[in-house]
């Protein structure tokens, strides 16, 4: 019994560097791609919210359309000290049926993110009748607001996948009064969470959010680093139970606070279960439980808590042991559909203790039924409004929500949503009409009349003009249509004009004859099964591929692929050219791969892609030059001085170009070969990803994993798709890890000495002594803020958990690394020494003991087919 004491004890010790580090670093970021809004408040007004510490912006910024109004005095402070300062103004808009606020999350598309809209009418317009209105994200319904009295503060939130770079949050007026908001808020979460069975079709609405054993107070913002909001709740049959110890919820994406998870309750009797009931009034809705776990009761030897979850009696979880002192969470893949829903927790028969809960959010998934516009439109569209700087209520999505079109257009709600209608009529507009608009292809009716346009109507939009598939009014005043600007034809003889029949037929065919021959130059047969791909870069011989590198001159790196070269365009742009050898163990599939993927592809964190030679069974690829060569040269040379920052940054990029890959790619795209050699540096040392020959694009969003021969490199290859053969987006998450280690220690993957270890290994040994000075590369010379390293450190080991579920996504790496770069840049001028931190450890790494045969060189590489490191 004391020795385990003893070992329960250090874990608590370990738990709490833990939470003392957490708060440090949280104390110390600044709300990373937080979008806090105070709608309605003066222009230029930022200020920092003393009650929760989150700093605001007015909304000049994010709507064009609006009034500022404060709220009645009797409801605003002194006379209520508790009103939260941002509820003390807002923006209304009599004007309009919609309006809307465009938010920009800092990750563009592909980001979850949670948005939060508040609403307190407080009699702002004396009339003492609150409205009703309808609020949309996008083009779908998000939540109806409606109020029960004067006073009463409407909070909703949504989750939601950002499917564009910019959202849009609208107000729709019911006729039902004058639509309202008094402030709304972004805040970017962990892509691995809150997920359901929908994918990205359905977005989450908040039901309820409940902090278990929690008698008073709203937890939120810093405890929270997603800013959720916490209401404390306990049941007059259930017993609150605590902990004043820290609780480990690092290893949970959930990330619930300390503060909430520290309370929990159990029944009053050790054979009683906790009962959560809800009802609604629609029969098809659907809702997802997100429950969260930790034990906070130090049980005996012979003690044991054991539980199962069941739903209207269908068993749903279980049974469940919460570990002590480290969060857990659980949620239904399948969504909880009906009016009337009870959650009962009852204990298995052989568990000595009763039930637990810390916490529990209840959200409705409402589906996007809703088409946003075709991209092509809308991109054309906004164009407009820019170039004639329109001053209508265009605001949102062009022709959504259905009904709600922008004023002058309509549209085909068919299977896509496409402009057909545009009326420009009347507004003064000035300058030519601008060539984009022939972008507009589903165009039916175009009206420019009664503006002072002047110049040559666009070729295209005059032909579709005079084949009857668009209708076109403009004024000829000035412009030139419908042959208005032609030169007036000269009479010529009946032979004259056969001639020149004749000789615009031969152009004709001329012309014809080149398409032809320029279209089939644009096309290369790939792959066995002779697929055609049409090639938009630039085609190159052999013999140009000779001239470009003066005939194989400089050699500048080698890979799996063969020898790469440097080399000049003729306008004088260096290249570097990777060109096949005929002994590679890569060949013409993973040249496939790699053009056909590089087509389609784009991203200023990925080498991009100049052209290449397919001339006979002479192959290359010709990528930009990146004159510091790659991340693997820089860290193997010990004189080399790469700053704490440098690294960092250099991890940002590299990140932002996997993150791309994995979620900004439709289907995503997994490298399967991420290693310092293939993070190239540029000349002020920006990074990028290289070499995409062993890379898998996956068939559709939808695909978890794909099973595929076993591919990657002896270091960085993820044991788990090592051992199973399914590949998924979290093997590139791993080797990202071992390249995070490699940036913070120096080391190579696989560290050769008195006996071969990987860098996981060995930053683990040192970690079990509590020697982190001795982990961090003796290059930096303590030269970096200590917070940054710690968090970077945690960062790579949560990429590199053997069990790939347990893994962080490369969003949520990417969103822990740009607070690890803001750290570093806010230290103070006097850097903090290293400090040694005895306790500091890291769990759940055994499985990469079993598995330390592919860390070395040792590994079959013909039965397992994973190249060595290139």
């Amino acid at each position: 019994m004391m020795n385990m004491s003893k070992q329960k004890r250090k874990m608590e010790i370990v738990v709490g560097f833990f939470l003392l580090l957490s708060a440090t670093l949280a104390h110390g970021q600044r709300q990373t791609g937080f979008i806090s809004i105070d709608c309605g408040s003066p222009s230029n007004f930022n200020y920092e919210d003393t009650d929760t510490g989150i700093t605001y912006s007015p909304d000049g910024a994010f709507i064009e359309t609006g009034i500022n109004r404060n709220i009645s005095s009797e409801y605003a402070y002194p006379n209520n000290l508790n009103l939260p300062l941002p509820l003390s103004d807002l923006r209304t808009f009599p004007q309009g049926n919609k309006n809307c606020y465009t938010l920009k999350p800092a990750d563009g598309n592909g980001t979850k993110n949670l948005i939060r809209a508040f609403f307190l009418y407080a009699n702002y317009d004396g009339e003492n009748k609150p409205p009703e209105f309808d609020l949309y994200l996008d083009v779908n319904l998000w939540y109806t607001v409606k109020f029960s009295n004067v006073s009463e503060i409407v909070t909703t939130e949504i989750i939601s996948m950002a499917l564009k770079d910019t959202i849009h949050i609208c107000l729709v007026d019911k006729g039902l009064g004058t639509p309202f908001i008094s402030a709304l808020e972004l805040r970017p979460l962990n892509n691995s969470v809150y997920d359901t069975e929908f994918g990205i079709d359905a977005s989450l609405v908040l039901f309820e959010r409940l902090d278990i054993g929690k008698t008073n107070g709203t937890g939120r913002y810093e405890d929270d680093v997603y800013d959720r909001i916490w209401s404390p709740y306990i049941s007059t049959t259930w017993d609150p139970i605590s902990t004043s110890s820290a609780v480990n919820n690092y290893e949970n994406g959930y990330r619930v606070p300390s503060e909430v998870i520290k309370t929990g309750a159990k029944p009053q009797t050790t054979d009683g279960s906790l009962e959560l009931k809800w009802n609604t009034t629609d029969s098809s809705s659907r809702f997802y439980v997100y429950m969260h776990f930790a034990e906070v009761e130090e049980l005996g030897r012979n003690q044991s808590r054991k539980f199962n979850v069941t739903w209207n009696g269908t068993p749903l979880f279980g049974p469940l042991s919460p570990r002590y002192l480290y969060a857990t969470s659980v949620s239904n893949s399948r969504a909880l559909v009906g009016k009337d829903h009870q959650i009962s927790i009852r204990k298995t028969e052989d568990s000595t203790h009763p039930p637990i809960l810390n916490a529990v959010e209840i959200y409705m998934a409402k589906q996007k039924n809703e088409s946003q516009t075709y991209s092509d439109d809308t991109d054309a569209i906004e164009n407009v409004k820019t170039t004639y700087g329109i001053v209508k209520n265009w605001a949102g999505d062009p022709c959504g929500p259905k009904n709600f079109s922008w004023e002058g257009v309509k549209c085909s709600h068919n299977s896509s949503l496409r402009i057909i209608s545009l009326d420009l009529s009347n507004n003064n507009l000035t300058g030519p009409i601008p060539e984009f608009l022939e972008d507009l292809k589903s165009l039916k009716l175009l009206s420019l009349k009664g503006n002072q346009l002047s110049g040559v109507v666009p070729n295209a939009l005059l032909e579709r003009s005079e084949d009857g598939s668009l209708l076109l009014s403009v004024d000829s005043r000035n412009l030139c249509n419908s042959g208005s600007c032609k030169k007036k034809k000269n009479i010529v003889t009946p032979i004259v004009a056969s001639l020149a029949s004749a000789f615009v037929l031969l152009i004709v065919l001329i012309i014809i004859w080149k398409q032809t021959r320029k279209k089939k130059s644009e096309e290369v047969i790939l792959g066995q099964q002779g697929r055609h791909v049409s090639i938009k870069k630039s085609q190159y011989s052999y013999a140009e591929v000779v001239e470009i590198t003066e005939n194989f001159q400089t050699e500048i790196g080698k890979g799996g692929f063969g020898v790469v070269y440097h080399g000049y365009m003729k306008d004088g742009t260096q290249v570097a050219i990777k060109r096949l050898s005929p002994s590679s163990s890569q060949g013409p599939r993973e040249f496939q791969t790699e053009v056909e993927l590089l087509m389609r592809i784009h991203h200023r964190n990925l080498a991009s892609f100049v052209g290449y030679c397919d001339d006979g069974n002479k192959l290359a690829l010709i990528y930009e030059y990146m004159p510091n060569g790659n991340l693997k040269q820089y860290l193997s040379d010990k004189s080399s001085q790469l700053s704490w920052e440098m690294r960092l940054r250099i991890a940002l990029d590299a990140a932002q170009g996997l993150e791309y890959l994995h979620h900004g790619c439709k289907p995503p795209v997994v490298h399967r070969d991420v290693k310092t050699s293939n993070i190239l540096l540029g000349e002020n040392l920006d990074a990028k990803i290289a070499d995409f020959g062993l890379s898998k694009v996956f068939a559709n969003d939808n695909d978890t994993h794909v099973e595929t021969t076993v591919m990657g490199t002896a270091g960085y290859l993820d044991p788990e798709y090592y051992s199973s053969q399914k590949l998924t987006e979290k093997s590139d998450v791993y080797s990202f890890g071992v390249v995070l280690l490699e940036l913070i220690t120096g080391q190579p993957a696989i560290i050769k000495t008195d006996e071969t270890v990987h860098v996981i290994q060995w930053v683990s040994s040192e970690l079990e002594q509590g020697d982190i000075k001795s982990i961090v590369d003796q290059r930096l010379q303590e030269n970096f803020d200590v917070n940054s390293v710690c968090k970077t450190l945690e960062v790579a080991m949560a990429c590199t958990t053997s069990h790939s579920q347990q893994r962080a996504t490369m969003s949520y790496v990417l969103a822990e690394l740009k607070q690890c770069l803001e750290i570093e840049l806010s230290k103070d001028i006097e850097r903090a020494p290293i400090r040694q931190a005895h306790n500091f450890h890291f769990h759940s790494y055994s499985s990469t003991l079993e598995l330390s045969s592919i860390y070395t060189d040792s590994v079959n590489m013909d039965s397992v087919t994973t190249p060595l490191a290139r």
